[in-house]
């Protein structure tokens, strides 16, 4: 018998609305359950960590997931949440976002043959050949325009318009339900709390269209401690994406969490048990400047969506960031490792001749590159001890050669603990 999931949801604060009776279902019985992914970018971003744990947690409890990506809804658009029209993706675009989705949703869950291995669909599939006339005749007639203006999404857009198209949105994602109901004996869809309409649009789709029972639970959609959008930063969404997003900015975004983010956080995002998170809260609580919880929060986040090796990577360049490394640490740096980790830090290019022959470090500071203002600037800082080549310091009689290039390429300078300066040959 399947563990109380929805219990274990519940204590991590990830249960919102939920259809009376789901929960004595779940703990009765193995369940089929969905979560929708609209292709609007070829990569899901933090937000979409939140349907993708409640699929992961339903086959952590015995249960089997579905992931919709949605092919065809995607064509149409979402307006929950949203205050304006959509632009339409043309269909080249959304078949490239279509195989990046289906890309990373497989590295979260298990697609191995077993009772409840995961299955990933695209409601394209069964959408491509139902005509306009057999959609609206079949489907529409069984909801009415009431039933549909009555939703939260539709009620919010009527005075400032929406469009026939995503008016029709939450009965094209009712549909889905139906088609997994009578084909994957699909009895449960899960998703964000703004999706509550669609998803029971589809559950009395199921009752009328099919005579069944079909059941549903929301989440919670996260917002930062100042009511800013989850997920969003100056520099723009934090995408589950590597090219997108680096691992090292990924796991900034967690570091980074408020103290009361981090203990919502930590409970949503991961898979700690309960008496580890509040242990860990306990010991932030004694000595909270000392980042602890932000900290795990960030390694359990990053290592699930990047890997173990890329949070090595990310602890490394912490490591050099903030001067507790050695020259030795940052020369076993890639070029990639190290221009993730550098990136937008001010450079300068320069024969690698120079480098060859021997470039001072006065030269390297002003006279070449213009990083300090002037060679007696240069000496100034170099006697003050405030100049480090590879974060090592050095003083006015320092070379720099070509066994102080990193990667073979680039050397670092630096002017105390925050001033970084590249220095790449060419």
């Amino acid at each position: 018998m399947p563990k109380n999931f929805v219990e274990e949801l519940r204590w991590r604060g990830m249960v919102q609305d939920i259809i009376p009776g789901t929960e004595e279902m779940l703990s009765r019985e193995r369940v089929t359950g969905y979560v929708g992914f609209d292709p609007t970018a070829d990569s899901l971003h933090v937000g979409s960590l939140i349907p993708i744990l409640l699929l992961m947690h339903l086959q952590r409890a015995g249960h089997k997931p579905i992931a919709v990506v949605g092919g065809a809804t995607g064509m149409v658009g979402d307006p929950s949440g949203k205050s304006d029209e959509r632009n339409l993706l043309d269909e080249a675009t959304l078949n490239k976002n279509v195989d990046g989705i289906q890309k990373q949703l497989s590295k979260f869950l298990d697609f191995r043959v077993g009772e409840n291995s995961a299955q990933l669909v695209n409601n394209y599939d069964w959408m491509k050949n139902f005509s306009f006339i057999q959609f609206i005749r079949d489907v529409g007639k069984h909801v009415t325009v009431n039933y549909m203006s009555a939703k939260d999404s539709v009620k919010s857009r009527i005075e400032t318009g929406i469009s026939f198209t995503e008016f029709s949105y939450q009965l094209l994602q009712g549909y889905d339900f139906v088609h997994l109901y009578k084909t994957h004996q699909c009895k449960l869809q899960m998703g964000g709390s703004d999706q509550w309409g669609n998803i029971t649009t589809g559950t009395e789709l199921i009752r009328r269209m099919a005579g069944g029972e079909a059941f549903a639970f929301t989440c919670p959609l996260m917002t930062k401690s100042d009511g800013g959008k989850f997920g969003k930063t100056e520099s723009g969404a934090v995408w589950l994406d590597a090219a997108r997003t680096s691992p090292y900015e990924f796991y900034q975004f967690w570091v980074r969490a408020t103290d009361a983010e981090a203990s919502k956080y930590i409970r949503t995002f991961t898979f700690l048990p309960k008496t580890e998170i509040e242990k860990l809260e306990a010991e932030h609580a004694q000595a909270p400047e000392n980042r602890s919880l932000q900290k795990k929060l960030a390694d359990e986040v990053t290592t699930m969506v990047h890997g173990i090796s890329a949070l090595e990577t990310v602890l490394s360049a912490a490591k050099i960031l903030y001067g507790k490394s050695t020259a030795e640490d940052i020369l076993k740096l890639t070029e990639s490792q190290f221009m993730e980790i550098f990136k937008g830090v001010t450079q300068a290019r320069i024969p690698r001749a120079e480098i060859q022959k021997g470039l001072g470090i006065v030269e390297a500071l002003a006279g070449k590159t213009e990083f300090l203002a002037s060679n007696s600037e240069a000496r100034r800082e170099l006697k003050a001890g405030a100049i480090a080549v590879n974060k090592t310091k050095v003083d006015d009689a320092f070379v720099i050669t070509e066994k102080d290039l990193i990667a073979n390429k680039m050397v670092l300078l630096s002017k105390g603990k925050k001033n970084n300066y590249l220095l790449i040959t060419e």
